[in-house]
């Protein structure tokens, strides 16, 4: 049976003699490998209290990476106790939504002056006609 911890007890463990790391919902207690990491303790340090997934998969490491992991791991993360997070959007897809946004805006409020117009139109040609 695997060892259940929370997120709440993983985002406890954040410094250099005592870090554990969640990654793909297993957690890892890297204190005594925070030395031995090539890319310094400072790369570990920084991704922990959150969900380090995203993370440890952009650096693409080797198989003997992900072998050596299981040396660390610890137990399971308690999915439940994991805060949900909001997905990235990059800047320049944020401008484009906030410009589709304000064109749709602009569009309503368009609509907003023409209906009322046309049902004026409409009542000023029915009352035309109809005096014929």
């Amino acid at each position: 049976m695997t060892n259940l911890i929370s997120f709440h007890d993983v985002a406890k463990h954040k410094c250099k003699n005592d870090c554990w790391i969640l990654i793909h919902g297993k957690v890892y207690d890297i204190s005594t490998f925070m030395d031995e990491h090539p890319g310094g303790d400072n790369v570990l340090l920084a991704v922990t209290g959150k969900d380090a997934s995203i993370d440890f998969e952009d650096v693409n490491h080797s198989k003997d990476a992900k072998e050596l992991m299981k040396k660390y791991c610890i137990g399971d993360v308690d999915q439940s106790t994991v805060p949900v997070t909001k997905k990235y959007i990059p800047p320049w897809e944020k401008e484009s939504t906030a410009a589709e946004a304000t064109k749709e805006e602009s569009g309503n409020k368009l609509l907003v002056y023409l209906i009322p117009l046309l049902i004026l139109g409409v009542a000023f040609a029915l009352k035309f006609y109809n005096n014929k």
